[in-house]
């Protein structure tokens, strides 16, 4: 008798006998708690995309050969490169948020992440909006990650639509990668924004497709 855990796969991680799309991504973009209702730099809707992200991988996980979620990870002393500010602007500069190991820097607790493949920190000492700009826990490279796994396409979800949902759509579009956007599984930071970001996405040759349609 197998023992199996979340989303059907066996305790010791997914196996590659389950029917995948080979060529395809899940980028998960910084489902955080400092980023979801309570946080500091909480984005309303962000527990609720946390949930239908979870919904979402227990039925559609198999379909993808790499699964990659990232978190800013700022550090704990200094102003990670002007980052942080005490009179921010929350356009180039922001209150303290996401710092190493701090529960604000966790995943929020409603994302199952039992279907990540690869885990990414960003942020570390400098402004980093895209998962591009930051390591795996192996410290690697996320366009390492997809060349690795011979990715061409990839979904994008989470946090927030208007920065680095946007940051990290356009880096897998600059690396060669076809991008579909789940618009049912983001939450931006203001409706102006994310509208111009989205549009900016399409513009720039993503789809922008609700996770029905996936």
């Amino acid at each position: 008798m197998k023992i199996t855990g979340p989303f059907g796969f066996p305790r010791n991680g997914p196996v590659r006998a389950y029917a995948r799309s080979m060529s395809r991504a899940l980028l998960i973009v910084d489902i955080q708690n400092d980023f979801t209702e309570g946080g500091a730099l909480g984005v309303a809707g962000g527990d609720a995309v946390a949930s239908a992200v979870s919904a979402f991988l227990e039925v559609h996980a198999a379909d993808y050969e790499v699964i990659i979620a990232s978190r800013d990870w700022h550090d704990a002393t200094g102003d990670n490169g002007g980052h942080f500010a005490e009179n921010p602007d929350y356009v180039d500069t922001w209150p303290v948020h996401c710092v190493e190991g701090t529960d604000g820097a966790d995943y929020d607790p409603l994302l199952v992440t039992d279907a990540v493949t690869h885990h990414v920190r960003k942020g570390q000492g400098k402004p980093a909006y895209s998962m591009f700009e930051g390591v795996t826990d192996a410290g690697g490279t996320v366009s390492a990650v997809l060349a690795q796994a011979g990715v061409l396409s990839a979904d994008v979800v989470g946090i927030a639509t208007d920065y680095c949902v946007r940051a990290s759509a356009l880096d897998a579009l600059a690396h060669g990668v076809r991008v579909r956007v789940l618009t049912d599984l983001i939450a931006g930071v203001a409706p102006e924004p994310s509208e111009a970001a989205l549009a900016e996405l399409a513009h720039a040759g993503a789809e922008l497709v609700e996770s029905s349609e996936a």
